[in-house]
């Protein structure tokens, strides 16, 4: 089967970076699905892998954490999903990632596909909504009935692929008082259209721009961008009791800034479930199977914001460059392996 894996970790201009493979289609079993890959999405994830280092790979590294596709066999243990069934889902980090033809993936962290999107508007999807979701309604326990609603959070890197997806979870779910960062007035007027309340620069002060909308604290945060960097600015922005959420690593924060009051810090990875095959796992399927139903119903909307095709190494080699250059909005897609050449 067609896929695009690495051996060597490369600067992306390196034509070896990502390459064109023929690999052998594998097999399926347990509670695995074999699907037929017909769209990916790219996240800042694949670029941070691929990112050169001192390792070869012995055997091709396959890299992509967002697919939508059609499952063309099951193993003997998998009951949620038939042949023939239209799915989407994110992966798992400790297995072959979707940029291949055919990927083997758990059912339990699999979804319906949203039935009013095309492949290409699915792919977009799964690993920022998974993110999104964890974020909010798992790691700072914000209510999806409502029961919040009017509070406010801050929502760091509101453009992005996951800010894209947490605005319009926090503001037509949640019913918060969405504020997200944005720097340029692309990203303000997508904020905005997704459902934002308000935008301020993440170039400025934080505390700076929220007084300026006369808010000198907010509820909940949850950070998309440089922890490190927002650090400070987020302990003073956070209100008593409040709860902040980030996604992105950090060498230095310091909860003492947090102490007094009584204020959370917590992480999200949405790899975690699959990479420690919790009890809880299939939650990943139940809140892809949500996402698919809001969507169908109108009240969530893709995130896609550019779908190159076909999926080959070299349009794959272009979406990395895109993400590194840190001023993407949405998420980029690449489709259609059949147009391989």
């Amino acid at each position: 089967m067609k896929a695009i894996g690495l051996y060597k970790y490369l600067p992306i201009e390196d034509k070896n970076s990502l390459q064109d493979l023929e690999i052998a289609k594998p097999e399926v079993s347990g509670h695995n699905l074999l699907v037929e890959v017909k769209a990916i999405s790219v996240n800042p994830v694949d670029t941070k892998i691929r990112a050169p280092k001192d390792k070869i790979e012995s055997e091709a590294k396959i890299l992509g954490w967002d697919a939508s596709g059609i499952v063309v066999a099951k193993g003997s243990e998998a009951e949620h999903y038939s042949v023939a069934d239209k799915v989407y889902y994110a992966g798992d980090i400790t297995r072959p990632g979707s940029n291949s033809e055919f990927q083997i993936i758990d059912e339990r962290i699999v979804g319906n596909k949203p039935e009013s999107l095309s492949f290409a508007e699915a792919a977009a999807l799964p690993l920022t909504s998974i993110t999104a979701w964890e974020a909010l309604f798992d790691r700072l326990a914000i209510s999806q009935q409502g029961d919040d609603a009017e509070k406010s959070i801050l929502i760091i890197g509101g453009a992005g692929g996951v800010g894209s997806i947490a605005i319009q979870l926090a503001s037509k779910i949640a019913k918060l008082n969405v504020i997200a960062t944005a720097s340029r007035d692309e990203s303000r007027d997508w904020c905005l259209k997704l459902g934002a309340n308000s935008i301020i620069n993440h170039r400025n002060a934080l505390d700076g721009e929220l007084g300026l909308l006369n808010i000198p604290h907010v509820d909940y945060i949850l950070c998309l961008n440089n922890t490190d960097h927002h650090w400070p600015a987020m302990a003073e922005a956070i209100k008593p009791q409040g709860k902040i959420c980030s996604i992105v690593e950090a060498t230095t924060v310091d909860l003492g800034l947090l102490k007094s009051k009584s204020a959370a810090f917590v992480w999200e990875f949405m790899f975690t479930r699959p990479m420690y095959q919790t009890p809880d796992m299939i939650e990943q399927q139940q809140l892809l199977n949500t996402i698919a139903d809001l969507v169908d119903k109108g009240e969530l909307v893709t995130t896609v914001s550019k779908t190159i095709q076909p999926i080959n190494a070299e349009n794959l080699r272009k979406a990395h460059a895109l993400i590194e250059q840190g001023n993407t909005i949405g998420k980029i897609v690449l489709a259609d392996w059949n147009l391989y050449k």
